[in-house]
């Protein structure tokens, strides 16, 4: 059948820009005004030229793939829409099954899918068209991929019509205050997008997490699915802390047993480790409370909670029931974050946040050396490593000056990184440069080929105040306490002669740990010893 004109056009434009996209890696595309340098121009380096086409063209297809997802979404609506009214009302659900299943099966046939990709893309499509309209023109603008809109989907699903438009104009609507530096969603990969979106939806959801946790423990479960290649996968449904707890163990089993003289990859050593726990008496891998990193490894060794939570003040003293933040996961119940703060180890950090604006306010004083409390405030602004699209958790990254000590750098939040072992070897082994960055707000990322990439910044939020008191007026409260006050705010930059000490710097019988233990316990005001009833 001779297809529509207009589409036969269109497709033909489409060739035409494939054509062009092909000119320009072939070489023969002659660069304008706007491109990265003219042929024979002064100064002008043909493999640059060459890479940084390269560059626009990936960054050009990207746009158009998304576009084009667009319109395929809309396109599988309208159909939708039309064989609905053609077919008209269903008389039975039998009726109704089999013109859904005739739906599905056309819309597969003409894109060449399964049944399962055709149905899953009627449901997105719909979704899309009817509830996510911010998504759909961000999607056909180009400036978000199908993967993104996906994940958009996937997490306003069981959310209410206002609550799905509260999640996208969170994210998408160009008002939402947010840092300059900052990356849009649609300048992450969707995975790091989709961790962000989570904890938006945990703190938002109109159910609380305690509530939903509650019933997902109910349904902790271990599950078997064989595998091709005689293999098979076995995998747990946990608690957060209790997996992060397993998680952290293995990894840090698997790095002690690395060496010189060990062939397995880290990856190998895990699945080793883990096999050994199930299937012995697991007294090498041993388990305990808490999330940890697990660094004492020996047999009879509890794990150590070595993360950060990062929890309300008046959640922490159980007035409400907001969800706190686990390093490395995001957030979790209240009542895990006071049964993690209770039964702490001494190298568990707790991080309270400031009831009025949700920034980070005071990091328990267990942590007592300078270096461990510069370390617990990059870990607390980058959230995982800040190279873009990185998300390898904090805890395995590695402290970095973005300007070089020997190049006049100093030792302060400022000029410190926090990347993964990966990124900091990419840093120092390539081109790949770190830009500035504050002491809140992580670095960016130059690339060798001059383009600026935006790294992620923690989204701190207002806690929720208690129903039952009366907030005072934000201009009434006092200010924050500033200057020299222990964890009010980033630990000092040390001066210009002095570096990053490690934990064995530092004598026991050295004269600053009289110093510091003379020093009175000085914590954040507590908010709840001014307020008053509220009136009724």
């Amino acid at each position: 059948m001779e297809g529509n004109p207009v589409v036969v056009e269109a497709e033909a434009a489409v060739d035409a820009s494939v054509a062009a996209f092909t000119a320009v890696l072939n070489g023969t595309a002659v660069s304008g005004p706007t491109g990265s340098g003219t042929a024979g121009g002064v100064g002008d380096d043909p493999l640059q030229r060459v890479a940084d086409g390269a560059l626009d063209v990936l960054a050009g297809v990207a746009r158009s793939e998304a576009k084009l997802a667009a319109v395929k979404a809309r396109a599988v609506q309208v159909l939708a829409a039309a064989t609905s009214v053609v077919n008209g009302p269903p008389s039975s659900p039998q009726e109704a099954t089999a013109q859904d299943r005739s739906l599905v099966a056309e819309v597969g046939c003409a894109l060449v899918i399964g049944d399962r990709a055709a149905g899953a893309l009627l449901a997105e499509s719909h979704a899309l068209a009817t509830a996510l309209p911010r998504t759909l023109a961000a999607l056909g603008s180009g400036t978000i991929s199908w993967a993104h809109a996906r994940e958009m989907v996937d997490q306003t699903v069981g959310l209410d019509r206002a609550g799905a438009a509260a999640l996208e104009a969170h994210f998408l609507d160009p008002d939402t205050p947010r840092p300059a530096g900052a990356a849009t969603i649609g300048e992450m990969p969707a995975y790091r997008f989709k961790a962000k979106a989570r904890t938006w939806r945990e703190r938002h959801h109109p159910e609380s997490l305690e509530k939903r946790h509650a019933k997902g423990v109910a349904d902790r479960r271990v599950e078997y699915r064989p595998d091709q290649d005689g293999m098979a996968w076995l995998s747990a449904c946990l608690p957060a802390d209790q997996a992060m707890a397993g998680w952290n163990r293995l990894n840090a089993l698997s790095r002690a047993a690395q060496g010189p003289t060990e062939p397995r990859t880290l990856t190998q050593l895990s699945a080793d480790h883990f096999a050994q726990a199930i299937l012995t008496s697991g007294a090498n891998a041993s388990s305990g409370d808490g999330a940890g990193a697990g660094t004492d490894l020996t047999p009879s060794s509890r794990i150590r909670a070595q993360v950060l939570v990062t929890v309300p003040v008046v959640s922490l003293m159980g007035v409400t029931d907001e969800p706190a933040m686990l390093d490395g996961y995001g957030p979790i119940p209240a009542s895990m974050a006071r049964d993690l703060v209770a039964d702490g180890a001494d190298s568990f950090y707790r991080v309270l946040v400031d009831p009025r604006d949700g920034a980070p306010l005071e990091i328990g004083r267990s942590s007592y050396r300078v270096t461990k409390a510069m370390r617990n405030w990059l870990r607390l602004r980058d959230g995982q490593c800040p190279f873009p699209g990185c998300s390898n958790p904090s805890l395995d990254n590695e402290a970095d000056h973005l300007l070089a000590w020997h190049h006049g750098g100093t030792t302060g939040i400022s000029n410190l990184g926090q990347p993964c072992p990966k990124h900091h070897r990419l840093r120092h082994t390539s081109g790949w440069e770190p830009t500035p960055a504050t002491k809140n707000q992580p670095p960016g990322w130059t690339s060798p080929t001059g383009r600026h990439n935006k790294s992620e910044h923690q989204d701190w939020e207002p806690p929720h105040w208690p129903a039952s008191t009366r907030v005072p007026a934000i201009a009434d409260a006092p200010a924050r306490p500033t200057g020299d006050v222990p964890y009010l705010e980033p630990p000092p930059e040390e001066p210009a002669g002095g570096n990053l000490l490690d934990p064995g710097d530092i004598p026991r019988d050295d004269p600053l740990w009289d110093d510091f233990y003379a020093l009175p316990p000085i914590s954040a005001r507590e908010p709840l010893t001014h307020w008053e009833p509220a009136l009724p």
